[in-house]
């Protein structure tokens, strides 16, 4: 077989739009003869690949797994063009897969499934790839929890949690809340200083703006201010399920000590 150098995968590629590693397979397949390998690359549905890698990924679906007896977990989304292939069975399948993958063998294991990826985006004709995906592994005394809302029989909105000094149903109560209020930070001291003092000063300018008296402008800043960290912060949050109680007074004692959420599409 004649060696296959760099400018052929490159011709192959630039002549049917498949991706490097297509191309050398499809030579080799083909012991190096060009026409072949098109030939090979169509008959697997491979060529125009990496031009579908092009396209915009707004669709997809999420998963999230707690593995070990709760020591480790993971949250994937695989992403995708459209909700009809991000509900179709072997999308749905495979974001899975990843999850469990992650969440059991750690940041490697997403790489073991690039040709299972590969397959799906034949087999589906769409731009499909691994989003954002996040993996916990609980320190000692402390616990995880997770929450995935389904919608339309994919996973949409899936959250990891993990709480010192708290249980495995606190934390999933932790779970559910964080998926539809989607704090940004678990505490203030999380909040980056520029983004305060930019909304600080932007509340005072708004205030003026309304004519409120300039000795009353420091009380109404910070209680705007107050406002905005509910909508960000955590612990400041009311608590989904009793907006009488802060999630800062549900957790008690125990200590949220990281979350991590995924959206399709955010």
């Amino acid at each position: 077989m004649a060696e296959i150098t760099a400018r052929d995968v490159q011709a192959l590629r630039q002549a049917t739009g498949a991706g490097i590693l297509d191309a050398r397979r499809a030579l080799q397949e083909a012991g190096g003869d060009p026409e072949k390998a098109r030939r090979w690359l169509r008959e697997q549905g491979l060529a125009g690949a990496a031009r579908r890698s092009d396209r915009e990924r707004s669709e997809g679906a999420v998963s999230v797994v707690v593995v070990d007896g709760g020591r480790s977990g993971a949250v994937v989304s695989l992403e995708c063009e459209t909700d009809f292939v991000a509900k179709s069975s072997d999308f749905v399948r495979l974001v899975d897969v990843l999850a469990e993958s992650l969440a059991s063998r750690g940041e490697g294991a997403i790489a073991e499934h690039a040709d299972e990826i590969d397959e799906l985006k034949v087999l589906l004709k769409e731009n499909v790839a691994v989003g954002r995906h996040v993996r916990f592994e609980a320190a000692e005394g402390c616990v995880l929890g997770s929450y995935l809302h389904v919608q339309n029989g994919r996973g949409v909105n899936g959250v990891l949690v993990e709480l010192s000094g708290g249980t495995p149903e606190l934390a999933h109560d932790l779970a559910v809340h964080i998926a539809f209020a989607r704090p940004e930070y678990v505490r203030r001291d999380e909040v980056p200083e520029e983004a305060i003092a930019a909304e600080r000063e932007t509340i005072t300018a708004i205030a003026r703006n309304e004519g409120k008296p300039e000795a009353q402008l420091p009380k109404i800043v910070e209680g705007r201010l107050n406002g905005w960290f509910k909508e960000r912060v955590l612990l400041d949050q009311p608590y989904a399920r009793d907006e009488k109680m802060t999630i800062g007074q549900l957790v008690g004692q125990a200590r949220v000590t990281r979350f991590a959420q995924v959206v399709v599409g955010a």
